[in-house]
Protein backbone atom coordinates (compact mmCIF):
# COMPACT_ATOMS: atom_id res chain seq x y z
CA UNK A 1 0.00 0.00 0.00
CA UNK A 2 1.45 3.42 -0.81
CA UNK A 3 0.50 6.76 1.22
CA UNK A 4 3.41 8.65 -1.24
CA UNK A 5 0.12 11.61 -1.58
CA UNK A 6 -0.77 11.60 2.09
CA UNK A 7 1.31 14.13 4.77
CA UNK A 8 4.02 12.75 6.79
CA UNK A 9 2.90 11.92 10.44
CA UNK A 10 4.65 13.17 13.21
CA UNK A 11 6.94 10.99 15.04
CA UNK A 12 5.32 8.72 17.60
CA UNK A 13 8.43 7.37 19.56
CA UNK A 14 8.40 11.03 21.20
CA UNK A 15 6.35 11.14 23.98
CA UNK A 16 7.84 13.63 25.47
CA UNK A 17 6.82 16.31 22.86
CA UNK A 18 2.89 14.80 22.77
CA UNK A 19 3.29 15.32 26.75
CA UNK A 20 4.42 19.79 26.39
CA UNK A 21 1.72 19.36 22.82
CA UNK A 22 -1.28 17.81 25.35
CA UNK A 23 -0.30 20.58 28.29
CA UNK A 24 -0.49 23.65 25.85
CA UNK A 25 -3.28 22.38 24.20
CA UNK A 26 -5.42 22.25 28.32
CA UNK A 27 -4.07 25.49 28.96
CA UNK A 28 -5.68 26.95 26.13
CA UNK A 29 -8.70 24.97 26.94
CA UNK A 30 -8.27 23.21 23.74
CA UNK A 31 -11.31 21.06 25.58
CA UNK A 32 -14.84 19.65 23.84
CA UNK A 33 -16.35 22.41 26.76
CA UNK A 34 -14.22 24.71 25.67
CA UNK A 35 -14.69 24.60 21.74
CA UNK A 36 -18.36 24.93 22.84
CA UNK A 37 -17.66 27.74 24.68
CA UNK A 38 -15.98 29.66 21.78
CA UNK A 39 -17.86 27.93 19.30
CA UNK A 40 -21.53 28.27 20.27
CA UNK A 41 -23.52 25.29 19.28
CA UNK A 42 -24.24 26.34 15.88
CA UNK A 43 -21.14 26.22 14.37
CA UNK A 44 -19.91 23.19 16.82
CA UNK A 45 -22.34 21.38 15.40
CA UNK A 46 -21.67 22.59 12.11
CA UNK A 47 -17.75 21.34 12.51
CA UNK A 48 -19.48 18.05 12.88
CA UNK A 49 -20.98 17.79 9.67
CA UNK A 50 -17.40 19.50 8.18
CA UNK A 51 -19.05 22.45 7.67
CA UNK A 52 -16.35 24.80 8.81
CA UNK A 53 -17.73 28.17 8.16
CA UNK A 54 -19.49 28.81 11.05
CA UNK A 55 -16.07 28.20 12.75
CA UNK A 56 -13.60 29.99 11.11
CA UNK A 57 -16.27 33.33 11.71
CA UNK A 58 -16.58 32.82 15.30
CA UNK A 59 -12.47 32.65 15.26
CA UNK A 60 -11.21 35.51 13.86
CA UNK A 61 -10.00 36.87 16.88
CA UNK A 62 -6.05 36.15 18.43
CA UNK A 63 -6.88 34.18 21.66
CA UNK A 64 -4.79 31.34 22.18
CA UNK A 65 -8.07 29.06 21.48
CA UNK A 66 -8.65 30.59 18.37
CA UNK A 67 -5.37 29.91 16.90
CA UNK A 68 -5.58 26.22 18.22
CA UNK A 69 -8.83 25.51 16.48
CA UNK A 70 -7.72 27.40 13.14
CA UNK A 71 -4.16 25.58 13.48
CA UNK A 72 -5.61 22.11 14.22
CA UNK A 73 -9.59 22.01 13.75
CA UNK A 74 -9.42 24.60 10.32
CA UNK A 75 -6.54 23.82 9.14
CA UNK A 76 -5.27 27.06 8.55
CA UNK A 77 -2.07 28.35 8.01
CA UNK A 78 -1.01 30.52 11.11
CA UNK A 79 1.42 32.87 11.84
CA UNK A 80 4.44 31.47 13.51
CA UNK A 81 4.65 34.43 16.16
CA UNK A 82 0.96 33.39 17.39
CA UNK A 83 1.85 30.14 17.67
CA UNK A 84 4.44 30.25 19.81
CA UNK A 85 2.66 32.06 22.04
CA UNK A 86 0.62 29.17 22.62
CA UNK A 87 2.88 25.96 21.92
CA UNK A 88 6.56 24.65 21.70
CA UNK A 89 6.31 25.62 18.15
CA UNK A 90 10.52 24.22 17.44
CA UNK A 91 9.44 20.43 19.15
CA UNK A 92 5.99 20.28 17.33
CA UNK A 93 7.96 21.15 14.00
CA UNK A 94 10.73 18.90 15.07
CA UNK A 95 8.87 15.87 15.50
CA UNK A 96 6.17 16.59 13.08
CA UNK A 97 3.22 18.06 14.37
CA UNK A 98 3.66 20.77 12.48
CA UNK A 99 5.16 21.86 8.78
CA UNK A 100 6.63 25.31 7.99
CA UNK A 101 4.12 27.07 5.74
CA UNK A 102 5.89 29.71 3.39
CA UNK A 103 8.25 32.14 5.39
CA UNK A 104 6.31 33.11 8.45
CA UNK A 105 3.76 30.60 8.70
CA UNK A 106 2.91 27.27 10.18
CA UNK A 107 0.40 24.38 10.01
CA UNK A 108 -1.09 21.12 11.19
CA UNK A 109 0.16 17.83 9.44
CA UNK A 110 -2.65 16.04 11.39
CA UNK A 111 -6.21 16.73 11.99
CA UNK A 112 -6.45 17.02 16.61
CA UNK A 113 -9.68 16.99 18.08
CA UNK A 114 -10.87 17.48 21.47
CA UNK A 115 -12.65 14.54 22.80
CA UNK A 116 -14.71 14.22 26.04
CA UNK A 117 -14.39 10.66 27.98
CA UNK A 118 -17.23 8.72 30.23
CA UNK A 119 -15.35 10.14 33.20
CA UNK A 120 -14.85 13.80 32.02
CA UNK A 121 -11.36 12.88 30.51
CA UNK A 122 -9.82 15.67 28.34
CA UNK A 123 -8.41 13.24 25.31
CA UNK A 124 -7.54 14.15 21.51
CA UNK A 125 -8.10 11.77 18.42
CA UNK A 126 -5.69 12.53 15.83
CA UNK A 127 -6.55 11.35 12.35
CA UNK A 128 -5.40 12.65 8.72
CA UNK A 129 -6.40 15.80 7.90
CA UNK A 130 -10.31 16.88 6.19
CA UNK A 131 -10.68 13.25 7.92
CA UNK A 132 -12.04 14.01 11.57
CA UNK A 133 -15.60 13.08 10.92
CA UNK A 134 -17.92 12.31 7.46
CA UNK A 135 -20.37 14.58 5.84
CA UNK A 136 -22.22 15.70 3.00
CA UNK A 137 -19.20 16.10 0.66
CA UNK A 138 -17.34 13.07 1.80
CA UNK A 139 -14.51 12.47 3.90
CA UNK A 140 -11.72 14.79 2.22
CA UNK A 141 -9.86 12.43 0.88
CA UNK A 142 -10.08 9.25 -1.66
CA UNK A 143 -6.53 8.22 -0.49
CA UNK A 144 -6.46 3.95 0.53
CA UNK A 145 -4.36 4.67 3.26
CA UNK A 146 -6.19 7.50 5.10
CA UNK A 147 -7.61 7.35 8.54
CA UNK A 148 -10.50 9.12 9.95
CA UNK A 149 -11.50 10.48 12.89
CA UNK A 150 -14.45 9.87 15.45
CA UNK A 151 -17.70 9.19 13.57
CA UNK A 152 -21.26 8.25 14.70
CA UNK A 153 -20.15 4.25 14.43
CA UNK A 154 -17.08 5.19 16.47
CA UNK A 155 -19.06 6.34 19.46
CA UNK A 156 -22.03 3.67 19.27
CA UNK A 157 -19.73 1.36 19.93
CA UNK A 158 -17.94 2.72 23.01
CA UNK A 159 -21.20 3.18 23.91
CA UNK A 160 -22.49 -0.38 23.65
CA UNK A 161 -18.91 -1.93 25.27
CA UNK A 162 -19.22 -3.52 28.34
CA UNK A 163 -16.70 -1.71 30.76
CA UNK A 164 -15.41 -4.21 33.63
CA UNK A 165 -11.87 -4.48 34.94
CA UNK A 166 -10.06 -6.49 32.45
CA UNK A 167 -6.66 -8.15 32.03
CA UNK A 168 -6.09 -7.88 28.39
CA UNK A 169 -8.49 -6.09 25.42
CA UNK A 170 -8.11 -6.15 22.04
CA UNK A 171 -9.05 -3.35 19.49
CA UNK A 172 -8.98 -5.25 16.01
CA UNK A 173 -9.22 -2.50 13.47
CA UNK A 174 -8.07 0.41 15.51
CA UNK A 175 -8.23 3.18 13.42
CA UNK A 176 -7.65 6.44 14.72
CA UNK A 177 -7.34 4.75 18.13
CA UNK A 178 -10.99 5.45 20.09
CA UNK A 179 -12.00 2.28 20.90
CA UNK A 180 -8.27 1.38 22.41
CA UNK A 181 -8.50 4.90 24.34
CA UNK A 182 -11.43 3.63 25.88
CA UNK A 183 -9.93 0.19 26.65
CA UNK A 184 -7.07 1.64 28.27
CA UNK A 185 -9.43 2.76 31.08
CA UNK A 186 -9.77 -0.51 32.70
CA UNK A 187 -7.67 -3.21 30.43
CA UNK A 188 -4.14 -3.71 31.95
CA UNK A 189 -3.34 -4.30 28.53
CA UNK A 190 -4.60 -3.26 25.64
CA UNK A 191 -3.84 -4.99 22.33
CA UNK A 192 -4.67 -2.93 18.73
CA UNK A 193 -4.10 -4.00 15.50
CA UNK A 194 -4.83 -2.78 11.97
CA UNK A 195 -4.33 -3.43 8.42
CA UNK A 196 -2.91 0.24 7.49
CA UNK A 197 0.15 0.88 9.26
CA UNK A 198 -0.48 4.92 9.04
CA UNK A 199 -3.47 3.75 11.73
CA UNK A 200 -1.37 2.42 14.21
CA UNK A 201 1.10 5.18 14.06
CA UNK A 202 -2.13 7.29 14.44
CA UNK A 203 -3.56 5.46 17.32
CA UNK A 204 -0.21 5.79 18.96
CA UNK A 205 -0.18 9.42 18.66
CA UNK A 206 -3.94 9.81 19.78
CA UNK A 207 -3.04 7.63 23.10
CA UNK A 208 -0.15 9.94 23.74
CA UNK A 209 -1.60 13.48 23.47
CA UNK A 210 -4.84 11.97 25.62
CA UNK A 211 -2.20 11.01 28.02
CA UNK A 212 -3.28 6.79 28.43
CA UNK A 213 -1.14 4.41 28.33
CA UNK A 214 0.72 3.24 24.78
CA UNK A 215 -0.84 -0.28 23.43
CA UNK A 216 0.58 -3.15 21.36
CA UNK A 217 0.89 -2.26 18.10
CA UNK A 218 0.14 -4.90 15.77
CA UNK A 219 0.38 -4.66 11.67
CA UNK A 220 -2.24 -7.25 9.91
CA UNK A 221 -6.10 -8.34 9.27
CA UNK A 222 -8.77 -9.33 11.72
CA UNK A 223 -7.07 -11.75 13.87
CA UNK A 224 -3.83 -12.88 11.76
CA UNK A 225 -1.58 -10.07 14.46
CA UNK A 226 -2.57 -12.26 17.26
CA UNK A 227 -0.44 -15.34 18.22
CA UNK A 228 -2.72 -18.68 18.54
CA UNK A 229 -1.88 -18.95 22.36
CA UNK A 230 -3.27 -15.63 23.20
CA UNK A 231 -6.48 -14.89 24.29
CA UNK A 232 -8.59 -11.66 25.79
CA UNK A 233 -12.07 -10.71 27.95
CA UNK A 234 -12.56 -8.01 25.60
CA UNK A 235 -12.73 -7.62 22.04
CA UNK A 236 -14.04 -4.97 20.23
CA UNK A 237 -14.12 -3.78 16.17
CA UNK A 238 -15.10 -1.33 14.13
CA UNK A 239 -14.59 -3.54 11.36
CA UNK A 240 -14.65 -1.90 7.31
CA UNK A 241 -17.91 -3.35 7.15
CA UNK A 242 -18.92 -2.09 4.08
CA UNK A 243 -20.38 -4.35 1.34
CA UNK A 244 -18.76 -2.83 -1.73
CA UNK A 245 -17.56 -4.16 -5.05
CA UNK A 246 -13.50 -4.29 -4.18
CA UNK A 247 -11.23 -2.80 -1.52
CA UNK A 248 -10.58 1.07 -2.62
CA UNK A 249 -10.67 2.54 1.11
CA UNK A 250 -8.86 0.48 4.07
CA UNK A 251 -11.28 2.60 6.09
CA UNK A 252 -14.19 0.89 4.91
CA UNK A 253 -14.28 -2.08 2.40
CA UNK A 254 -13.42 -5.42 3.72
CA UNK A 255 -12.10 -7.07 0.70
CA UNK A 256 -14.12 -9.83 0.93
CA UNK A 257 -16.99 -11.02 -0.67
CA UNK A 258 -20.37 -9.69 0.54
CA UNK A 259 -20.76 -9.95 3.70
CA UNK A 260 -17.71 -12.42 4.28
CA UNK A 261 -15.50 -9.65 6.61
CA UNK A 262 -18.13 -9.68 9.18
CA UNK A 263 -18.90 -12.80 9.23
CA UNK A 264 -15.49 -14.25 9.75
CA UNK A 265 -14.41 -11.86 12.31
CA UNK A 266 -17.61 -13.11 14.35
CA UNK A 267 -16.92 -16.70 13.77
CA UNK A 268 -12.86 -16.42 14.86
CA UNK A 269 -13.76 -14.81 17.82
CA UNK A 270 -15.29 -17.53 19.84
CA UNK A 271 -11.73 -18.98 20.05
CA UNK A 272 -9.84 -16.09 21.01
CA UNK A 273 -12.21 -15.15 24.10
CA UNK A 274 -11.55 -16.07 28.11
CA UNK A 275 -14.79 -17.40 29.89
CA UNK A 276 -17.07 -15.11 30.88
CA UNK A 277 -15.41 -12.54 27.92
CA UNK A 278 -17.08 -10.28 25.63
CA UNK A 279 -16.45 -9.73 21.81
CA UNK A 280 -18.76 -6.77 20.52
CA UNK A 281 -18.77 -5.53 17.01
CA UNK A 282 -20.55 -3.48 14.89
CA UNK A 283 -21.16 -5.09 11.24
CA UNK A 284 -23.57 -5.07 8.08
CA UNK A 285 -24.89 -8.17 6.30
CA UNK A 286 -27.08 -8.65 3.69
CA UNK A 287 -30.64 -9.55 3.36
CA UNK A 288 -30.21 -12.34 0.84
CA UNK A 289 -33.83 -13.26 -1.54
CA UNK A 290 -35.33 -16.53 -0.19
CA UNK A 291 -33.05 -16.69 2.86
CA UNK A 292 -34.21 -15.11 7.06
CA UNK A 293 -32.02 -12.60 7.52
CA UNK A 294 -32.21 -13.91 10.88
CA UNK A 295 -31.04 -17.71 10.43
CA UNK A 296 -27.95 -16.33 8.71
CA UNK A 297 -26.47 -14.15 11.75
CA UNK A 298 -27.58 -16.93 14.27
CA UNK A 299 -25.08 -19.21 11.68
CA UNK A 300 -22.13 -16.93 12.29
CA UNK A 301 -22.21 -17.38 16.08
CA UNK A 302 -19.26 -19.53 16.73
CA UNK A 303 -20.09 -22.57 19.38
CA UNK A 304 -19.51 -21.97 22.95
CA UNK A 305 -20.67 -18.61 22.59
CA UNK A 306 -24.08 -16.38 23.88
CA UNK A 307 -24.87 -14.06 21.06
CA UNK A 308 -27.22 -11.10 21.05
CA UNK A 309 -27.88 -9.76 17.70
CA UNK A 310 -29.64 -6.23 17.11
CA UNK A 311 -29.90 -4.92 13.91
CA UNK A 312 -30.82 -1.15 14.15
CA UNK A 313 -31.21 -0.25 10.37
CA UNK A 314 -32.38 -1.57 6.98
CA UNK A 315 -31.07 0.06 3.63
CA UNK A 316 -32.27 -1.03 0.18
CA UNK A 317 -29.39 -1.79 -2.18
CA UNK A 318 -29.74 1.44 -4.09
CA UNK A 319 -29.84 3.53 -0.83
CA UNK A 320 -26.87 1.56 0.32
CA UNK A 321 -25.16 2.36 -2.72
CA UNK A 322 -25.30 6.05 -2.70
CA UNK A 323 -24.71 6.14 1.21
CA UNK A 324 -21.05 5.02 0.42
CA UNK A 325 -20.34 6.53 -2.91
CA UNK A 326 -21.19 9.86 -1.28
CA UNK A 327 -19.09 9.05 1.61
CA UNK A 328 -16.16 9.12 -0.42
CA UNK A 329 -16.73 11.87 -2.31
CA UNK A 330 -17.39 10.06 -5.45
CA UNK A 331 -20.87 11.98 -6.40
CA UNK A 332 -18.99 15.15 -6.79
CA UNK A 333 -16.60 13.79 -9.31
CA UNK A 334 -16.75 13.29 -12.81
CA UNK A 335 -20.48 12.06 -13.81
CA UNK A 336 -20.32 9.01 -16.10
CA UNK A 337 -17.50 7.76 -13.48
CA UNK A 338 -20.16 8.37 -10.53
CA UNK A 339 -22.62 6.49 -12.61
CA UNK A 340 -19.85 3.68 -13.36
CA UNK A 341 -19.22 3.05 -9.79
CA UNK A 342 -22.65 2.87 -8.66
CA UNK A 343 -23.69 -0.08 -11.61
CA UNK A 344 -20.86 -1.65 -10.23
CA UNK A 345 -22.21 -1.90 -6.72
CA UNK A 346 -25.84 -2.94 -8.43
CA UNK A 347 -24.25 -5.44 -10.38
CA UNK A 348 -22.37 -6.83 -7.16
CA UNK A 349 -25.82 -7.09 -5.07
CA UNK A 350 -27.78 -8.61 -8.54
CA UNK A 351 -25.05 -11.53 -8.48
CA UNK A 352 -25.38 -12.21 -4.69
CA UNK A 353 -29.38 -11.82 -4.42
CA UNK A 354 -28.88 -9.44 -1.82
CA UNK A 355 -32.29 -7.33 -2.04
CA UNK A 356 -31.04 -5.11 1.19
CA UNK A 357 -28.33 -4.40 3.49
CA UNK A 358 -28.72 -4.44 7.34
CA UNK A 359 -26.19 -2.62 10.40
CA UNK A 360 -26.37 -3.16 13.93
CA UNK A 361 -24.27 -4.56 16.91
CA UNK A 362 -23.53 -8.01 17.59
CA UNK A 363 -22.13 -8.97 21.05
CA UNK A 364 -20.43 -12.25 22.42
CA UNK A 365 -20.19 -14.05 25.78
CA UNK A 366 -18.45 -17.26 25.95
CA UNK A 367 -19.72 -19.50 28.11
CA UNK A 368 -19.74 -22.95 29.59
CA UNK A 369 -23.29 -23.52 29.60
CA UNK A 370 -24.43 -26.74 27.05
CA UNK A 371 -27.45 -24.87 25.41
CA UNK A 372 -26.17 -21.28 24.39
CA UNK A 373 -28.80 -18.14 23.94
CA UNK A 374 -28.72 -16.50 20.55
CA UNK A 375 -31.07 -13.17 20.51
CA UNK A 376 -31.31 -11.83 17.13
CA UNK A 377 -34.05 -8.77 17.18
CA UNK A 378 -34.77 -5.72 14.99
CA UNK A 379 -34.55 -2.83 17.07
CA UNK A 380 -34.52 0.42 14.59
CA UNK A 381 -36.25 2.89 17.74
CA UNK A 382 -34.10 5.40 20.02
CA UNK A 383 -32.29 3.67 22.54
CA UNK A 384 -30.00 5.59 25.40
CA UNK A 385 -26.69 5.42 25.44
CA UNK A 386 -24.05 4.30 27.18
CA UNK A 387 -25.58 0.54 26.81
CA UNK A 388 -22.23 -1.00 28.23
CA UNK A 389 -24.53 -2.12 31.72
CA UNK A 390 -27.16 -2.81 29.40
CA UNK A 391 -25.47 -4.91 27.84
CA UNK A 392 -24.28 -6.90 30.69
CA UNK A 393 -27.28 -6.73 32.70
CA UNK A 394 -29.01 -8.64 29.15
CA UNK A 395 -26.55 -11.79 29.70
CA UNK A 396 -26.40 -11.88 33.75
CA UNK A 397 -30.54 -12.25 32.57
CA UNK A 398 -29.93 -14.82 30.34
CA UNK A 399 -27.79 -17.01 32.58
CA UNK A 400 -30.77 -16.06 35.38
CA UNK A 401 -33.04 -17.74 33.13
CA UNK A 402 -30.87 -20.19 31.94
CA UNK A 403 -30.87 -21.92 35.66
CA UNK A 404 -34.60 -21.39 36.79
CA UNK A 405 -37.20 -23.20 34.86
CA UNK A 406 -41.10 -22.68 35.36
CA UNK A 407 -41.55 -23.68 39.02
CA UNK A 408 -38.36 -21.83 40.23
CA UNK A 409 -39.75 -18.68 38.57
CA UNK A 410 -43.00 -19.11 40.89
CA UNK A 411 -40.66 -19.65 43.93
CA UNK A 412 -38.63 -16.74 42.91
CA UNK A 413 -38.87 -12.52 43.68
CA UNK A 414 -39.03 -9.66 41.55
CA UNK A 415 -39.48 -5.93 41.65
CA UNK A 416 -40.15 -3.64 39.02
CA UNK A 417 -37.54 -2.04 36.93
CA UNK A 418 -36.69 1.73 37.32
CA UNK A 419 -38.65 4.49 35.31
CA UNK A 420 -41.23 1.54 34.10
CA UNK A 421 -44.56 3.32 33.10
CA UNK A 422 -47.91 1.51 31.97
CA UNK A 423 -50.05 2.68 29.05
CA UNK A 424 -53.69 1.77 28.72
CA UNK A 425 -54.50 1.58 25.33
CA UNK A 426 -58.26 1.64 24.57
CA UNK A 427 -61.03 3.70 23.19
CA UNK A 428 -62.25 6.49 24.60
CA UNK A 429 -65.25 5.49 27.26
CA UNK A 430 -64.41 1.75 26.96
CA UNK A 431 -64.64 -0.02 30.45
CA UNK A 432 -61.66 -2.22 30.09
CA UNK A 433 -58.43 -1.55 27.82
CA UNK A 434 -57.67 -3.20 24.81
CA UNK A 435 -54.34 -3.46 25.63
CA UNK A 436 -51.58 -2.99 28.65
CA UNK A 437 -48.21 -1.26 26.98
CA UNK A 438 -45.41 -1.30 29.62
CA UNK A 439 -42.35 0.77 28.52
CA UNK A 440 -38.95 1.43 29.76
CA UNK A 441 -37.35 5.35 29.75
CA UNK A 442 -33.91 3.78 29.82
CA UNK A 443 -32.02 1.92 27.96
CA UNK A 444 -33.18 -0.14 25.59
CA UNK A 445 -36.59 1.96 25.91
CA UNK A 446 -38.33 -1.17 25.17
CA UNK A 447 -41.78 -1.57 25.05
CA UNK A 448 -44.48 -4.62 25.50
CA UNK A 449 -47.77 -5.41 25.72
CA UNK A 450 -49.38 -7.25 28.45
CA UNK A 451 -52.76 -8.78 29.52
CA UNK A 452 -54.28 -7.52 32.81
CA UNK A 453 -52.82 -10.29 34.89
CA UNK A 454 -49.49 -9.43 33.54
CA UNK A 455 -49.79 -5.67 34.52
CA UNK A 456 -51.59 -6.53 37.65
CA UNK A 457 -48.66 -8.63 38.36
CA UNK A 458 -45.82 -6.33 37.38
CA UNK A 459 -47.53 -3.61 39.35
CA UNK A 460 -47.42 -5.33 42.50
CA UNK A 461 -43.39 -6.76 42.24
CA UNK A 462 -41.44 -5.14 44.77
CA UNK A 463 -39.34 -8.30 46.02
CA UNK A 464 -41.87 -9.17 49.22
CA UNK A 465 -43.75 -11.87 47.70
CA UNK A 466 -42.83 -14.58 45.59
CA UNK A 467 -43.95 -14.88 42.01
CA UNK A 468 -46.59 -17.97 42.94
CA UNK A 469 -48.19 -16.28 45.88
CA UNK A 470 -48.51 -12.97 43.63
CA UNK A 471 -50.36 -14.76 41.12
CA UNK A 472 -52.65 -16.76 43.51
CA UNK A 473 -53.51 -13.71 45.01
CA UNK A 474 -54.83 -12.09 41.64
CA UNK A 475 -56.19 -15.53 40.75
CA UNK A 476 -58.63 -15.02 43.67
CA UNK A 477 -59.41 -11.81 42.85
CA UNK A 478 -60.15 -12.45 39.29
CA UNK A 479 -62.21 -15.53 40.16
CA UNK A 480 -59.45 -17.63 38.35
CA UNK A 481 -58.26 -21.04 39.01
CA UNK A 482 -55.00 -20.51 40.55
CA UNK A 483 -53.62 -23.65 38.82
CA UNK A 484 -54.71 -22.57 35.42
CA UNK A 485 -53.04 -19.18 36.08
CA UNK A 486 -49.81 -20.14 37.83
CA UNK A 487 -49.14 -22.82 34.33
CA UNK A 488 -49.96 -20.13 31.55
CA UNK A 489 -47.93 -16.85 33.61
CA UNK A 490 -44.46 -18.03 33.60
CA UNK A 491 -44.01 -17.36 30.13
CA UNK A 492 -45.09 -13.93 30.70
CA UNK A 493 -42.49 -13.67 33.52
CA UNK A 494 -39.98 -14.68 31.94
CA UNK A 495 -40.64 -12.56 29.00
CA UNK A 496 -40.61 -9.34 31.14
CA UNK A 497 -37.64 -10.73 32.71
CA UNK A 498 -35.59 -11.28 29.52
CA UNK A 499 -36.46 -7.61 28.47
CA UNK A 500 -35.55 -6.27 31.93
CA UNK A 501 -39.18 -5.09 33.08
CA UNK A 502 -38.41 -7.48 36.09
CA UNK A 503 -35.22 -7.85 38.08
CA UNK A 504 -35.05 -11.41 40.23
CA UNK A 505 -34.54 -10.20 43.84
CA UNK A 506 -31.53 -12.07 45.94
Amino acid sequence: MSNSTLPTLPVSDRPEVAARLRDALLGAAFTADGLLDLLGAPAYAALARSETVPALRATRGDTPLETLVRLFLLQQPVPHARVADVLPVAACVESGWLVSVGTDEVAATVDVRPYGGPDGEDWFIVSDLGCAVGGAGGIGSREEGVVLGVGGASTTLAGITVRMPVSAALDLGTGSGIQALHAARHATRVTATDLNPRALRITALTLALSGAPAADLREGSLFEPVRDDETYELIVSNPPFVISPGARLTYRDGGMGGDDLCRSLVQQAGDRLREGGFAQFLANWQHVEGEDWQDRLRSWVPRGCDAWIVQREVQDVTQYAELWLRDAGDHQGDTAAYEALYDAWLDEFEARKVKAVGFGWITLRRTDSDAPSITVEEWPHPVEQPLGDTVRVHFDRVDYLRAHDDAALLAAHFRLADEIIQEQVGLPGAEDPEHVVLRQHRGMRRATKVDMVGAGFAGVCDGTLSAGRILDAIAQLVGEDPVLLRDRTPAQIRLLVEQGFLEPVG
